[in-house]
Protein backbone atom coordinates (compact mmCIF):
# COMPACT_ATOMS: atom_id res chain seq x y z
CA UNK A 1 0.00 0.00 0.00
CA UNK A 2 1.29 3.08 -0.91
CA UNK A 3 2.34 6.30 1.75
CA UNK A 4 -0.02 8.37 0.17
CA UNK A 5 -3.17 5.84 0.61
CA UNK A 6 -2.19 4.96 4.34
CA UNK A 7 -1.85 9.06 5.17
CA UNK A 8 -5.62 9.16 3.38
CA UNK A 9 -6.56 6.19 5.99
CA UNK A 10 -5.18 7.56 8.99
CA UNK A 11 -6.91 11.65 8.51
CA UNK A 12 -10.51 10.13 7.15
CA UNK A 13 -11.72 9.76 10.43
CA UNK A 14 -10.22 13.18 11.79
CA UNK A 15 -11.62 15.06 8.38
CA UNK A 16 -15.03 13.56 9.50
CA UNK A 17 -15.15 14.26 12.55
CA UNK A 18 -13.79 18.09 11.65
CA UNK A 19 -16.95 18.37 9.30
CA UNK A 20 -19.48 17.75 12.06
CA UNK A 21 -17.65 19.53 14.13
CA UNK A 22 -17.78 22.42 12.14
CA UNK A 23 -21.31 21.71 10.69
CA UNK A 24 -22.56 21.50 14.17
CA UNK A 25 -20.83 25.05 15.45
CA UNK A 26 -22.20 26.98 12.61
CA UNK A 27 -25.65 25.60 12.74
CA UNK A 28 -25.81 26.76 16.74
CA UNK A 29 -23.86 29.68 17.03
CA UNK A 30 -24.33 31.03 13.91
CA UNK A 31 -27.83 30.28 12.26
CA UNK A 32 -29.72 29.56 15.76
CA UNK A 33 -27.69 32.09 18.21
CA UNK A 34 -26.53 34.82 15.49
CA UNK A 35 -23.25 35.62 17.23
CA UNK A 36 -21.31 37.90 15.41
CA UNK A 37 -17.73 37.57 14.55
CA UNK A 38 -16.47 39.29 17.26
CA UNK A 39 -18.95 37.33 19.72
CA UNK A 40 -17.67 34.09 18.50
CA UNK A 41 -13.97 35.34 18.47
CA UNK A 42 -14.62 35.79 22.02
CA UNK A 43 -16.47 32.41 22.96
CA UNK A 44 -13.89 30.32 21.14
CA UNK A 45 -11.22 31.85 22.58
CA UNK A 46 -12.28 30.71 26.14
CA UNK A 47 -12.97 27.26 24.75
CA UNK A 48 -9.80 26.85 23.44
CA UNK A 49 -8.37 27.29 27.27
CA UNK A 50 -8.54 23.89 27.91
CA UNK A 51 -10.93 20.46 27.07
CA UNK A 52 -12.45 21.24 29.74
CA UNK A 53 -13.37 24.62 28.98
CA UNK A 54 -13.94 23.45 25.14
CA UNK A 55 -16.64 21.30 27.08
CA UNK A 56 -18.80 23.28 28.89
CA UNK A 57 -18.97 25.83 26.01
CA UNK A 58 -19.80 22.79 23.05
CA UNK A 59 -23.00 21.74 24.94
CA UNK A 60 -24.61 21.18 21.56
CA UNK A 61 -21.89 18.93 20.67
CA UNK A 62 -22.29 16.97 23.66
CA UNK A 63 -26.26 16.37 23.24
CA UNK A 64 -25.48 15.45 19.35
CA UNK A 65 -23.22 12.90 20.65
CA UNK A 66 -24.79 11.32 23.44
CA UNK A 67 -28.78 11.20 22.20
CA UNK A 68 -27.54 8.53 19.79
CA UNK A 69 -26.21 6.39 22.12
CA UNK A 70 -28.91 3.88 23.90
CA UNK A 71 -27.76 3.43 27.39
CA UNK A 72 -29.46 0.90 29.52
CA UNK A 73 -30.40 2.81 32.21
CA UNK A 74 -32.69 5.47 30.47
CA UNK A 75 -36.08 6.30 32.60
CA UNK A 76 -38.92 5.89 30.51
CA UNK A 77 -39.79 8.40 27.87
CA UNK A 78 -43.21 9.15 29.74
CA UNK A 79 -41.59 9.54 32.57
CA UNK A 80 -39.04 12.49 32.43
CA UNK A 81 -36.67 14.12 34.79
CA UNK A 82 -36.88 17.64 35.27
CA UNK A 83 -32.93 17.99 33.90
CA UNK A 84 -30.43 21.21 35.12
CA UNK A 85 -29.26 20.13 31.22
CA UNK A 86 -26.01 21.46 32.06
CA UNK A 87 -24.66 19.63 34.94
CA UNK A 88 -20.84 19.84 35.31
CA UNK A 89 -17.99 20.28 37.91
CA UNK A 90 -18.21 24.51 37.70
CA UNK A 91 -22.34 24.91 37.58
CA UNK A 92 -22.44 24.26 41.39
CA UNK A 93 -21.71 27.13 43.74
CA UNK A 94 -22.27 28.82 47.29
CA UNK A 95 -24.70 31.91 47.91
CA UNK A 96 -27.29 32.45 50.86
CA UNK A 97 -30.89 31.88 50.60
CA UNK A 98 -33.93 33.98 51.09
CA UNK A 99 -33.83 33.66 54.72
CA UNK A 100 -30.30 34.34 54.63
CA UNK A 101 -28.47 30.98 55.29
CA UNK A 102 -25.54 30.21 53.52
CA UNK A 103 -25.98 27.09 51.17
CA UNK A 104 -24.08 24.91 48.53
CA UNK A 105 -26.31 24.05 45.39
CA UNK A 106 -26.38 24.24 41.30
CA UNK A 107 -26.26 28.03 40.13
CA UNK A 108 -26.93 27.57 36.32
CA UNK A 109 -30.85 26.50 35.00
CA UNK A 110 -30.22 27.83 31.29
CA UNK A 111 -30.57 24.66 29.81
CA UNK A 112 -33.31 23.38 32.42
CA UNK A 113 -35.55 20.58 30.19
CA UNK A 114 -36.93 17.08 30.46
CA UNK A 115 -35.68 14.03 29.35
CA UNK A 116 -33.49 11.34 30.78
CA UNK A 117 -31.75 11.77 34.39
CA UNK A 118 -28.81 10.28 32.63
CA UNK A 119 -28.28 13.25 30.06
CA UNK A 120 -27.36 15.22 33.58
CA UNK A 121 -25.13 12.16 35.21
CA UNK A 122 -23.32 11.66 32.52
CA UNK A 123 -22.08 15.33 31.67
CA UNK A 124 -21.34 15.31 34.86
CA UNK A 125 -19.06 12.61 34.80
CA UNK A 126 -17.44 13.65 31.97
CA UNK A 127 -16.81 16.59 33.84
CA UNK A 128 -15.23 15.15 36.68
CA UNK A 129 -12.97 13.51 34.74
CA UNK A 130 -11.82 16.53 32.56
CA UNK A 131 -11.52 18.78 35.94
CA UNK A 132 -9.72 15.67 37.80
CA UNK A 133 -6.79 15.56 34.77
CA UNK A 134 -6.26 19.24 34.73
CA UNK A 135 -5.59 19.35 38.50
CA UNK A 136 -3.05 15.94 37.83
CA UNK A 137 -5.22 12.63 38.97
CA UNK A 138 -4.86 9.91 37.41
CA UNK A 139 -6.78 7.89 35.49
CA UNK A 140 -7.33 5.16 38.15
CA UNK A 141 -8.58 8.33 40.86
CA UNK A 142 -10.77 10.01 37.71
CA UNK A 143 -12.65 6.28 37.97
CA UNK A 144 -13.51 6.25 41.47
CA UNK A 145 -14.03 9.81 41.86
CA UNK A 146 -16.71 9.18 39.22
CA UNK A 147 -17.56 5.74 40.97
CA UNK A 148 -18.39 8.12 44.24
CA UNK A 149 -20.38 10.24 42.72
CA UNK A 150 -22.89 7.74 40.66
CA UNK A 151 -22.73 5.69 44.75
CA UNK A 152 -23.86 9.09 46.25
CA UNK A 153 -26.55 10.02 43.77
CA UNK A 154 -28.11 6.38 43.90
CA UNK A 155 -27.95 6.40 48.08
CA UNK A 156 -29.05 9.52 48.22
CA UNK A 157 -32.43 9.03 45.76
CA UNK A 158 -33.07 5.56 47.84
CA UNK A 159 -32.92 8.30 51.07
CA UNK A 160 -35.75 10.08 49.55
CA UNK A 161 -37.82 7.06 48.26
CA UNK A 162 -37.62 5.28 51.88
CA UNK A 163 -38.78 9.07 53.12
CA UNK A 164 -35.58 8.98 55.56
CA UNK A 165 -34.77 12.67 54.07
CA UNK A 166 -36.87 15.43 52.06
CA UNK A 167 -36.11 16.91 48.92
CA UNK A 168 -38.15 19.26 48.89
CA UNK A 169 -36.65 21.05 51.71
CA UNK A 170 -33.07 19.58 52.18
CA UNK A 171 -30.33 21.98 51.92
CA UNK A 172 -26.53 21.86 51.92
CA UNK A 173 -25.04 23.85 54.62
CA UNK A 174 -22.06 24.16 56.87
CA UNK A 175 -22.99 21.63 58.81
CA UNK A 176 -23.84 18.64 56.65
CA UNK A 177 -20.68 19.42 54.15
CA UNK A 178 -17.30 18.77 54.51
CA UNK A 179 -14.08 20.33 52.82
CA UNK A 180 -13.91 22.58 50.24
CA UNK A 181 -17.06 23.22 50.41
CA UNK A 182 -17.48 23.78 53.83
CA UNK A 183 -14.87 25.93 53.95
CA UNK A 184 -16.44 28.24 50.91
CA UNK A 185 -19.59 28.17 52.69
CA UNK A 186 -17.61 29.49 55.55
CA UNK A 187 -16.14 32.43 53.72
CA UNK A 188 -19.68 33.67 52.57
CA UNK A 189 -19.82 34.40 56.89
CA UNK A 190 -17.48 37.08 55.93
CA UNK A 191 -19.16 38.88 53.10
CA UNK A 192 -21.56 41.85 54.10
CA UNK A 193 -24.73 43.29 52.17
CA UNK A 194 -23.35 45.81 50.90
CA UNK A 195 -19.76 44.20 49.33
CA UNK A 196 -21.37 44.30 45.48
CA UNK A 197 -22.72 47.99 45.60
CA UNK A 198 -19.01 48.83 46.92
CA UNK A 199 -17.12 46.94 43.94
CA UNK A 200 -19.19 48.11 41.37
CA UNK A 201 -20.57 51.15 42.05
CA UNK A 202 -20.14 54.64 43.34
CA UNK A 203 -21.85 57.71 44.62
CA UNK A 204 -21.98 60.39 41.75
CA UNK A 205 -21.35 64.55 42.48
CA UNK A 206 -25.19 64.37 42.23
CA UNK A 207 -25.66 62.43 45.11
CA UNK A 208 -26.97 59.34 43.39
CA UNK A 209 -25.64 55.30 43.29
CA UNK A 210 -24.44 54.46 39.94
CA UNK A 211 -22.30 51.63 37.78
CA UNK A 212 -18.06 52.19 38.06
CA UNK A 213 -17.68 51.65 34.20
CA UNK A 214 -14.91 49.13 33.65
CA UNK A 215 -14.63 49.03 30.11
CA UNK A 216 -13.33 45.63 29.56
CA UNK A 217 -16.49 44.18 31.74
CA UNK A 218 -19.94 46.51 30.82
CA UNK A 219 -21.25 48.51 27.82
CA UNK A 220 -22.50 51.80 27.96
CA UNK A 221 -26.16 51.62 26.94
CA UNK A 222 -27.46 53.61 24.28
CA UNK A 223 -30.34 55.54 25.03
CA UNK A 224 -33.21 53.89 22.71
CA UNK A 225 -31.68 50.73 24.84
CA UNK A 226 -32.16 51.85 28.23
CA UNK A 227 -35.81 53.15 26.95
CA UNK A 228 -36.64 49.50 26.32
CA UNK A 229 -35.60 48.26 29.14
CA UNK A 230 -37.34 51.21 31.20
CA UNK A 231 -40.65 50.36 29.03
CA UNK A 232 -40.85 46.91 30.06
CA UNK A 233 -39.92 46.83 33.81
CA UNK A 234 -43.00 47.03 35.21
CA UNK A 235 -43.43 43.76 33.66
CA UNK A 236 -40.97 42.21 35.16
CA UNK A 237 -42.62 43.09 38.97
CA UNK A 238 -45.71 41.43 38.45
CA UNK A 239 -43.70 37.97 37.72
CA UNK A 240 -42.33 38.31 41.21
CA UNK A 241 -43.38 35.77 43.78
CA UNK A 242 -46.87 36.26 45.66
CA UNK A 243 -44.14 36.70 49.03
CA UNK A 244 -42.75 39.88 47.78
CA UNK A 245 -43.82 42.75 49.66
CA UNK A 246 -45.55 45.55 47.82
CA UNK A 247 -42.74 48.47 49.01
CA UNK A 248 -40.55 46.18 46.75
CA UNK A 249 -42.19 45.13 43.77
CA UNK A 250 -41.82 48.50 41.62
CA UNK A 251 -38.16 49.38 41.94
CA UNK A 252 -37.27 52.72 40.48
CA UNK A 253 -34.08 51.83 38.09
CA UNK A 254 -31.37 54.60 38.92
CA UNK A 255 -28.50 52.98 36.26
CA UNK A 256 -28.07 50.52 33.99
CA UNK A 257 -25.07 48.77 31.73
CA UNK A 258 -24.89 45.73 30.02
CA UNK A 259 -22.36 42.92 30.73
CA UNK A 260 -19.89 41.57 28.35
CA UNK A 261 -17.03 38.68 28.55
CA UNK A 262 -18.86 36.69 31.19
CA UNK A 263 -19.57 32.66 30.70
CA UNK A 264 -18.46 30.77 27.91
CA UNK A 265 -21.22 28.86 26.67
CA UNK A 266 -23.61 31.99 27.12
CA UNK A 267 -20.98 34.63 25.26
CA UNK A 268 -23.49 36.11 23.22
CA UNK A 269 -26.86 36.21 24.87
CA UNK A 270 -27.53 39.74 26.40
CA UNK A 271 -27.11 40.36 29.93
CA UNK A 272 -27.63 43.67 31.61
CA UNK A 273 -26.95 44.49 35.52
CA UNK A 274 -29.70 46.96 36.40
CA UNK A 275 -29.39 49.66 39.67
CA UNK A 276 -32.83 49.77 41.72
CA UNK A 277 -33.64 51.61 44.09
CA UNK A 278 -34.07 49.34 47.78
CA UNK A 279 -36.78 49.27 50.78
CA UNK A 280 -35.08 52.52 52.13
CA UNK A 281 -35.13 55.16 49.34
CA UNK A 282 -33.50 57.54 52.20
CA UNK A 283 -30.53 54.84 51.94
CA UNK A 284 -28.34 54.69 48.87
CA UNK A 285 -27.36 51.55 51.08
CA UNK A 286 -30.38 49.57 50.48
CA UNK A 287 -29.85 49.33 46.64
CA UNK A 288 -30.35 46.20 44.62
CA UNK A 289 -28.13 44.84 41.75
CA UNK A 290 -30.47 43.04 39.21
CA UNK A 291 -29.23 40.83 36.19
CA UNK A 292 -30.95 40.72 33.45
CA UNK A 293 -29.90 37.33 31.30
CA UNK A 294 -31.59 36.86 27.83
CA UNK A 295 -33.10 33.50 27.39
CA UNK A 296 -33.26 31.39 24.67
CA UNK A 297 -34.41 27.39 23.45
CA UNK A 298 -32.24 25.36 25.67
CA UNK A 299 -30.12 23.12 23.80
CA UNK A 300 -31.31 19.68 24.84
CA UNK A 301 -34.64 20.60 22.84
CA UNK A 302 -32.60 20.66 19.79
CA UNK A 303 -32.13 16.25 20.49
CA UNK A 304 -35.07 15.26 22.31
CA UNK A 305 -38.49 14.10 21.22
CA UNK A 306 -40.63 17.11 21.20
CA UNK A 307 -42.99 17.61 23.93
CA UNK A 308 -45.95 20.34 23.19
CA UNK A 309 -47.22 19.98 26.67
CA UNK A 310 -43.90 21.48 28.00
CA UNK A 311 -44.10 24.23 25.76
CA UNK A 312 -47.84 24.98 26.58
CA UNK A 313 -46.51 25.38 30.42
CA UNK A 314 -43.44 27.51 29.19
CA UNK A 315 -44.34 30.40 26.56
CA UNK A 316 -41.69 32.48 27.84
CA UNK A 317 -37.88 31.46 28.07
CA UNK A 318 -37.26 33.75 31.13
CA UNK A 319 -40.18 32.06 32.81
CA UNK A 320 -38.99 27.88 31.98
CA UNK A 321 -35.56 29.07 33.46
CA UNK A 322 -36.66 30.60 36.94
CA UNK A 323 -39.68 28.25 36.80
CA UNK A 324 -36.03 25.23 37.03
CA UNK A 325 -34.80 26.99 39.68
CA UNK A 326 -37.85 27.25 41.34
CA UNK A 327 -38.06 23.67 41.55
CA UNK A 328 -34.30 22.25 42.08
CA UNK A 329 -34.24 25.56 45.28
CA UNK A 330 -35.65 25.13 48.57
CA UNK A 331 -35.88 28.84 48.88
CA UNK A 332 -34.67 31.02 46.12
CA UNK A 333 -33.90 33.92 45.62
CA UNK A 334 -37.43 36.60 45.38
CA UNK A 335 -36.11 39.06 43.07
CA UNK A 336 -36.41 36.12 40.46
CA UNK A 337 -38.66 37.18 37.69
CA UNK A 338 -39.28 37.56 33.71
CA UNK A 339 -39.29 40.07 31.33
CA UNK A 340 -39.42 40.57 27.80
CA UNK A 341 -37.02 43.13 25.94
CA UNK A 342 -37.23 44.41 22.05
CA UNK A 343 -38.85 41.09 21.38
CA UNK A 344 -36.09 39.00 23.46
CA UNK A 345 -36.73 37.25 26.39
CA UNK A 346 -34.91 37.44 29.73
CA UNK A 347 -35.12 36.17 33.48
CA UNK A 348 -33.76 38.33 36.29
CA UNK A 349 -32.05 37.81 39.46
CA UNK A 350 -30.53 39.35 42.32
CA UNK A 351 -26.68 40.13 41.51
CA UNK A 352 -25.52 38.75 45.56
CA UNK A 353 -22.85 39.69 47.12
CA UNK A 354 -23.30 36.29 48.98
CA UNK A 355 -21.70 34.14 46.38
CA UNK A 356 -18.37 32.04 45.93
CA UNK A 357 -17.05 28.98 44.38
CA UNK A 358 -15.29 26.22 44.60
CA UNK A 359 -11.61 26.98 42.65
CA UNK A 360 -8.77 24.43 41.49
CA UNK A 361 -6.48 25.72 43.97
CA UNK A 362 -9.33 24.51 47.00
CA UNK A 363 -8.83 21.21 45.97
CA UNK A 364 -5.54 20.21 47.65
CA UNK A 365 -5.98 16.24 47.51
CA UNK A 366 -7.87 13.38 46.77
CA UNK A 367 -9.89 12.94 49.85
CA UNK A 368 -10.78 16.88 49.64
CA UNK A 369 -11.89 15.79 45.97
CA UNK A 370 -13.80 12.91 47.29
CA UNK A 371 -15.51 14.86 49.64
CA UNK A 372 -16.80 17.92 46.84
CA UNK A 373 -17.99 15.31 44.36
CA UNK A 374 -19.61 13.30 47.13
CA UNK A 375 -21.77 16.54 47.70
CA UNK A 376 -21.94 17.37 44.06
CA UNK A 377 -23.78 13.94 44.47
CA UNK A 378 -26.29 13.91 47.07
CA UNK A 379 -27.32 17.54 45.22
CA UNK A 380 -27.63 16.18 41.48
CA UNK A 381 -30.11 13.58 43.32
CA UNK A 382 -32.09 16.34 45.40
CA UNK A 383 -32.67 18.54 42.07
CA UNK A 384 -33.61 15.50 40.35
CA UNK A 385 -36.13 14.38 43.24
CA UNK A 386 -37.40 17.82 44.27
CA UNK A 387 -38.04 18.67 40.93
CA UNK A 388 -41.22 16.45 40.20
CA UNK A 389 -44.81 16.30 41.63
CA UNK A 390 -43.40 17.26 44.70
CA UNK A 391 -43.15 20.73 43.18
CA UNK A 392 -45.32 20.37 39.52
CA UNK A 393 -48.79 18.49 41.11
CA UNK A 394 -50.25 18.96 36.86
CA UNK A 395 -47.44 17.57 34.63
CA UNK A 396 -45.04 15.48 36.34
CA UNK A 397 -47.35 13.65 38.51
CA UNK A 398 -44.82 11.40 39.69
CA UNK A 399 -41.95 10.86 41.63
CA UNK A 400 -38.74 10.58 39.32
CA UNK A 401 -36.84 9.04 42.58
CA UNK A 402 -38.99 6.01 41.95
CA UNK A 403 -38.66 6.43 38.58
CA UNK A 404 -35.07 6.70 38.42
CA UNK A 405 -34.44 3.60 40.78
CA UNK A 406 -37.04 1.63 39.21
CA UNK A 407 -34.24 1.49 35.95
CA UNK A 408 -31.48 1.23 38.35
CA UNK A 409 -30.52 -2.96 39.02
CA UNK A 410 -27.41 -2.06 41.14
CA UNK A 411 -25.21 1.10 41.40
CA UNK A 412 -22.18 -0.52 40.43
CA UNK A 413 -23.76 -1.90 36.92
CA UNK A 414 -24.93 1.90 36.69
CA UNK A 415 -21.47 3.10 38.16
CA UNK A 416 -20.13 0.67 35.24
CA UNK A 417 -21.76 1.78 31.86
CA UNK A 418 -21.58 5.66 33.04
CA UNK A 419 -17.93 5.27 33.92
CA UNK A 420 -17.39 3.03 30.38
CA UNK A 421 -18.98 5.93 28.70
CA UNK A 422 -17.67 8.84 30.27
CA UNK A 423 -13.96 7.90 30.16
CA UNK A 424 -14.41 7.01 25.80
CA UNK A 425 -16.07 10.44 25.80
CA UNK A 426 -13.29 12.33 28.09
CA UNK A 427 -10.80 11.29 24.82
CA UNK A 428 -13.09 12.44 22.90
CA UNK A 429 -13.57 15.70 23.83
CA UNK A 430 -9.20 16.06 23.68
CA UNK A 431 -9.68 14.94 20.23
CA UNK A 432 -12.18 17.38 19.84
CA UNK A 433 -10.49 19.95 21.35
CA UNK A 434 -7.28 19.15 19.17
CA UNK A 435 -9.32 19.59 15.97
CA UNK A 436 -11.31 22.47 16.85
CA UNK A 437 -7.89 24.67 17.28
CA UNK A 438 -7.32 23.16 14.20
CA UNK A 439 -10.32 24.24 12.43
CA UNK A 440 -9.77 27.33 14.59
CA UNK A 441 -6.73 27.85 12.77
CA UNK A 442 -7.86 27.03 9.38
CA UNK A 443 -10.43 29.56 9.78
CA UNK A 444 -8.71 32.71 10.65
CA UNK A 445 -6.29 32.27 7.83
Amino acid sequence: MSSISTEHIKNTRSYLRKQTLQMIIEQFDSTLMNLTKAERKTKYQKMSESPFSFFRGSAYLYYYDVTQIPFHYHTPSDKPTWLMGDLHFDNFSAFRNEDGENVFDVDDFDEGYLGSYLYDLLRMAVSIRLYAEDLGYSEEDQDNLVSVYIENYVKQLQQFEEANENPVELQFTQQNTEGPIKDTLAELESHSPTDALEKQTFINNEGNRQFIRKKDKVNELEDSEKNLIKTAWSSYTTTLKDEVDNNLRHYEIKDMVEIVGAGVGSTGLKRYLILVQGVNTEDHMTDLILEAKEARTPIPAYFFPYDQAFWDTNKHEGLRVIKTQKAMHHKQDPHLGYITINDKEFYVREKSPYSAEIEPDHIQNYPEFKQTVTTMAKISAKIHARADSDIDHHYLTYHSETEILNVIDTWENLRNEVNHWASFYQNRVKQDFTIFKEWLKEKNE
